[in-house]
């Protein structure tokens, strides 16, 4: 099995440019149905186990448990930070550890099998990686789990890129539709209603905010 590690920052530090659009209430309950469809994902793939979260956030700490997923509340150094302290927490042992970002809500379990064929395409070793629309990091596989740091942030899909090339580490990049599309601000939220993916709550929340429809 499989480690997944999901993290996700404070409900009222995250999310600042759709909480300009929407508000923030609106914009803590989206990132919570965000948050459940991607532990679902995760949860209805098989060789994935356990699905945990790294969060700062009580309130988020609490949702992940209610989804099925381990909680790893700590403090919060940064994104990278958080997901090396998740990994060891979680990872501990592990032949591999599947990242999955927190705000990719159509996520769907196939293409999330998908990475985790690639892993085992290229003998179990090395980086799967998704790119995400906007140039970051939708989900990154790695075998082993420290096979390279974790970089995310800005352009992360090209340092990753650059990361398993430094470590001499194989690396397989996929283009996987429903992982593509991360809901970071207003615009990205119509891509997501007309894209491929899954998330049904995320779906269902916005229908009821009136800011989309299923395709």
């Amino acid at each position: 099995m499989i480690p997944a590690l999901v993290p996700v920052k404070r409900l009222a530090h995250g999310k600042s440019r759709l909480a300009a659009g929407l508000g923030r209430e609106a914009a803590e309950r989206l990132a919570r149905a965000m948050l459940e469809d991607v532990v679902a994902a995760l949860r209805a793939v098989r060789r994935l186990a356990p699905v945990a979260v790294v969060t700062p956030d009580r309130d988020v700490a609490e949702a992940a448990r209610a989804a099925g997923a381990t909680a790893l509340l700590g403090p919060d150094p940064g994104l990278n930070e958080s997901l090396e302290r998740g990994a060891k927490e979680i990872a501990s042992g592990a032949r591999a550890l599947l990242v999955v970002l927190g705000d990719v809500a159509g996520a769907r379990p196939s293409e999330l099998a998908a990475m985790l064929d690639a892993l085992e395409s290229q003998g179990g070793r090395g980086v799967v990686l998704a790119p995400a629309d906007d140039g970051g990091t939708a989900a990154l596989l790695r075998a082993p789990p420290d096979a390279i740091p974790p970089c995310f942030g800005v352009e992360s899909a090209r340092a990753h890129r650059e990361a398993a090339a430094r470590a001499g580490a194989p690396l397989r990049e996929l283009a996987l539709p429903s992982l593509a599309t991360d809901l970071d601000d207003a615009s990205d939220l119509g891509a997501f209603v007309a894209g491929p993916g899954a998330g049904p709550r995320t779906r269902a929340l916005l229908r009821e905010l009136g800011l989309g429809t299923d395709p």
